[in-house]
Order: structure tokens, then sequence, then C-alpha cells
């Protein structure tokens, strides 16, 4: 682990946006740990932090406008977009679908980078992708603080992540039993 990757993983545990227990992830696999980047959050010179350690990864990817899904990627999504010196944008969530509201639009051709906190299987990105092709915008990439995907996660554009941390994920009919024993929590990003 190089010291960027060391720095990231302490910005975690000291913000208690890094948890140990039993999860249920918004995917709806289980696991042993948890990002809740909310916690990460409420210290604007950690985000601020984290997005200086994120940026040179993204410095080969121009874009006019940053877009992050609600709720989990919007405070990373606005400090990007502050960092880049870009318009910055939000989707949200309508009857369980992601959905861009509020009058924000995306002009055709318009180059949008699409920031998230954490990723597992990418469902919210992958919305969020499909918003900025069907308003006729052009997605360059998709971002996130952290990749848990183990590889898995496959866009049809670059995704770049500031840290890759895979812990074993389980359907709710496969826990092993010491996760199994412990009482199961959704924290919430």
């Amino acid at each position: 682990m190089n010291s960027s990757q060391e720095e990231v993983l302490s910005i975690f545990r000291e913000t208690g946006a890094l948890l140990n227990g039993h999860f249920i992830l918004r995917s709806g696999l289980h696991s042993g740990h948890f990002f809740q980047c909310a916690q990460v959050c409420q210290y604007l010179d950690r985000v601020t932090r984290l997005v200086e350690l994120l940026l040179p990864k993204l410095a080969a990817t121009p874009c006019d406008v940053v877009l992050a899904p609600a709720m989990g990627g919007l405070v990373v999504g606005q400090e990007v977009a502050r960092q880049l010196g870009k318009r910055f944008i939000f989707v949200e969530k309508e009857n369980d679908r992601l959905v861009l509201r509020r009058n924000f639009k995306i002009a055709p051709g318009e180059r949008v980078l699409v920031v998230e906190d954490v990723v597992t299987r990418g469902g919210r990105v992958q919305e969020a992708l499909d918003i900025v092709q069907n308003c006729g915008g052009k997605a360059v990439a998709a971002t996130a603080l952290v990749d848990r995907s183990n590889g898995a996660t496959q866009f049809s554009v670059p995704f770049i992540s500031l840290l890759e941390m895979s812990f074993p994920t389980y359907p709710a009919d496969a826990l092993p039993p010491e996760l199994a024993a412990l009482p199961a929590t959704k924290p919430g990003s």
C-alpha cells in the first residue's frame, strides 16, 4: 500500500467512516465492513484532501460539468467540481429511480464526469451515466472515492477510484456463521 492509500485509509478511520460489524449494503449484499462516507463529509477539510488526492488521477479526463448521484455523491461531487472549477449538478431519487430534476440541464455534447462516494456494484453510477446519455451529453468518466467492487464493475467509460478496497460481500442466504451471528444494520452511505 502506498503512502497516498495509507493517508486515505487513515482519514476514513479517523472520521469513523470505515466501520466493522454486519451491514446490508445498498446493493442488498451483506458485508462485515462498511464505508460510511457521510462520516467523512462532516469534515470538509478531509473531503478537500481526499479530492486533492483524487484529482491527479482525473487529469487526463477533461469535463464541462460534474454530476453526482444523491445522496452519497453530493458532497464529494461538489468538491470535485469546486476544485476543477466546473459546474455541479446532481440526480436524485424519484420513485426509487434517479432522475434529473430542479431544472438542471445537460447540453447536447456536454462532457460530464460522474462522481460517487463508494461503488460496490455500480448501479447508481450506471443510472447516472444513462441519464447523461439520454440528455445527449457525453459521459467522459466515472469516479469514486472507494471502489469495493474487486474489479467487477464495468462501465462504458473509464472508472477511476481513489482507493480500491474490496471486502467480501455475501448474498443474504450465504452468510458465513461469524457474520450471521451479528445483528445486521443498514447504515446508509
